[in-house]
């Protein structure tokens, strides 16, 4: 590594840990270079030139720019993984019986803590899905729950009140024309065809309003593209979040919208390897505080979705990503042993059968 990466790469470093500008004098007497401080100054220079470093209006020192962070990742940074995250992530990928679910939700939550920052899942598209099944289950003399289940593996589930007048017979008859008209349909089309099947519900049940609606709000929850957050309260204590109520707001639209969030992704996101990519704030004309890296996940059984990790632009991105990268390679792990199991089963009954 030369003299003038070794500056830029001290002061990359330094701003992560401090959300400081850094002046010569403070990488000489924080790391002990042995270069005068009329050297580093030069070697800052040469870099603010090169749109690696930039000036702040309130102190002479400098601060990364988007560009020398996008430097840093792929050039310096050491790739080093958290033990601790390691060992956290085995424990959770050893544990006999979860669900996928679990195992993602788990492993999130760990990179939010281990980071500081908001982790995300991003599912699939809801255009990309389709309806398999809708059944209704009772769980009491007046109550049922509806639960609809998608190609991906997804389901959703509403909860209704069933007056004396509902037969079991009725909902029976409610819930095979909705397997009829409705099975195979996207999901991005559920609502529109449960609007336009409506009338047809009433030829089997009277007070059919109860069943519509149930079934209405379980759709619109399914047609949107699935969003899953965790570990915000650690990013909205950021320096660059923590007393600033306009970022915070911009931050929240970005999580409750999955739309808005592909669109900052789509927008100037460019890949560290094949499954990683960052997005850095600046790079682009609306999030200038705001950086995102992304992996790309292959879950069994369903199409690829997305883990994100977000955080302020001076985020730890040699952390960020070398525990993204770990876990990913874990996880792809993880789902090829149990799908190779899966068919294993699948191949014993078949010959037991047989």
């Amino acid at each position: 590594m030369n003299r003038r990466d070794k500056v830029l790469k001290l002061i990359v470093e330094y701003f992560i840990k401090h959300a400081e500008p850094v002046g010569s004098q403070t990488l000489i007497d924080e790391y002990g270079l042995d270069y005068s401080s009329a050297t580093i100054r030069s070697e800052m220079n040469a870099l603010e030139q090169d749109g690696l470093l930039e000036k702040t209006h309130t102190s002479s020192g400098r601060v990364p720019s988007s560009k020398g962070y996008r430097y840093y990742i792929e050039h310096l940074r050491e790739r080093s993984v958290d033990e601790e995250f390691k060992y956290r992530v085995t424990n959770i990928l050893q544990e006999k019986i979860q669900s996928i679910d679990e195992v993602i939700k788990q492993s999130c939550e760990i990179l939010s803590e281990m980071t500081n920052l908001a982790s995300i899942v991003l599912g699939p598209n809801a255009s990309e899905e389709k309806l398999v099944s809708v059944q209704i289950v009772p769980i009491s003399e007046n109550s049922a729950t509806c639960v609809f289940v998608t190609n991906q593996g997804y389901v959703e589930n509403k909860t209704f009140v069933l007056d004396e007048k509902h037969k079991p017979e009725d909902i029976e008859g409610c819930v095979k024309l909705l397997n009829e008209r409705l099975k195979g349909t996207s999901i991005s089309e559920l609502v529109p065809k449960m609007q336009a099947i409506k009338p047809l519900l009433s030829e089997y049940i009277v007070d059919h309003d109860v069943v519509y609606q149930a079934m209405m709000e379980a759709f619109i929850g399914f047609a949107k593209d699935r969003l899953s957050t965790y570990g915000q309260g650690e990013l909205f204590e950021q320096p660059e979040f923590a007393h600033d109520a306009e970022k915070i707001k911009k931050l929240l639209e970005l999580f409750d919208s999955p739309t808005t969030f592909r669109e900052v992704l789509e927008e100037d996101t460019h890949d560290v390897d094949d499954d990683i990519a960052v997005h850095i704030g600046g790079e682009s004309s609306n999030d200038e505080d705001v950086s995102i890296v992304t992996a790309k996940i292959s879950v069994p059984g369903r199409k690829e979705g997305s883990i994100a990790i977000v955080g302020p632009k001076r985020m730890d991105y040699d952390r960020v990503v070398s525990n993204m990268e770990y876990l990913i390679e874990e996880l792809e792990k993880y789902f090829s042993k149990t799908e190779r199991k899966d068919k294993d089963h699948s191949s014993e009954r078949k010959e037991k059968q047989s």
